[in-house]
């Protein structure tokens, strides 16, 4: 005689939005309250309708980078006769986008204006934009080139483009800095963000960068906004660009409020850690150490580096020994 199996365990019922419905009450009226006490402090902001996506923005990257790069970065495989149809699709899409995220930012400033914008606007921005994607794809170009003699340990141009955070980072620098130029901070500043979160180097839009500029590894990289980096230069990782004070601290007039972050020169190699800040210029063609920390000018082909580290003699590593197992270590 067959035995019958036993039956099956009942199982618990899966939770749904009933089963917190307390929890959700109370929080909807704490968020209330804490949107009314925001809105309370910025008296003169109105209602925000419309903003600029970071996810529309991405895909607007995307477009773009597929148009600027078919193969290598649109994975396009369709050969040359077809190339420019290609591009032409990932362009339309890309503007499309971008246009809805340009009049997004307008409506947005619109309340901060008390004259309104021309209903073209965003088409003009638009269109301004496109008319550098050549020069965009020039500069990415010899970026790519710079990044390739300076590194003994790429293979090829096209893995430096593909896989190294830098050039991910110059990339969406390039396209940000232009938007910038042309008025779309926000749309500008959430794309240099995009890449910040992938790479860890944040280069404000507004940065002035020239052409064959090249970040070795990368991550920490910090650029300010009122940077001005010439022809050839190099940045290793850790390296920051940054201003003396925040702006709400330092004294007033126009050099300090637009001209808070340093000058580099062509050909200026700046290694890992080190940190420069205010109007400084660093003049052609120097080397700036790890580490160092620069509030002043330097001339052009100085080298600028921290003492070396020194080797203990035995006595001294001794009694250095004997201090750290003090506290433990």
């Amino acid at each position: 005689m067959r035995s019958t199996p036993p039956s099956p365990a009942p199982t618990a019922s899966a939770p749904t939005a009933s089963t917190f419905a307390t929890e959700i009450a109370g929080t909807v009226s704490a968020l209330n309250a804490a949107r009314s006490a925001w809105r309370t402090r910025q008296p003169s902001r109105g209602s925000v309708t419309r903003f600029p996506s970071p996810f529309g923005l991405a895909r607007v990257v995307e477009h773009l980078s597929a148009a600027l790069f078919p193969a290598r970065l649109g994975g396009f495989r369709g050969g040359l006769a077809r190339e420019d149809d290609f591009v032409a699709e990932q362009l339309g899409s890309a503007l499309t986008l971008l246009r809805e995220e340009v009049a997004n930012e307008l409506d947005y400033w619109q309340a901060e204006s008390d004259q309104l914008f021309e209903p073209d606007q965003p088409d003009a921005i638009v269109r301004l934009f496109t008319a550098t994607l050549a020069d965009i794809r020039a500069l990415v170009d010899a970026d790519v080139e710079a990044a390739f003699v300076g590194d003994p340990a790429a293979r090829s141009a096209d893995e430096i483009l593909i896989s190294y955070p830098g050039a991910l980072a110059i990339l969406h620098h390039r396209i940000a800095h232009q938007l910038h130029t042309l008025g779309a901070v926000i749309v500008a500043r959430v794309i240099s963000e995009l890449a910040n979160a992938r790479t860890g180097i944040d280069i404000h839009p507004g940065a002035t960068i020239g052409p064959s500029f090249f970040i070795d590894h990368g991550t920490g990289v910090v650029i300010g906004e009122t940077a001005i980096i010439g022809r050839g230069v190099r940045l290793y990782q850790h390296v920051t660009l940054g201003a003396r004070s925040p702006l709400g601290l330092a004294p007033t007039g126009p050099r300090n409020r637009h001209a808070r972050h340093p000058i580099v020169e062509d050909d200026v190699t700046i290694y890992a850690g080190a940190t420069i800040l205010g109007r400084v210029t660093i003049g052609r063609g120097s080397v700036i150490g790890g580490n160092v920390w620069l509030l002043d000018d330097v001339p052009p082909e100085s080298v600028v580096a921290q003492p070396e580290a020194i080797r203990l003699a035995p006595a001294a590593r001794a009694a250095l020994s004997e201090r750290l197992a003090e506290h433990g270590a």
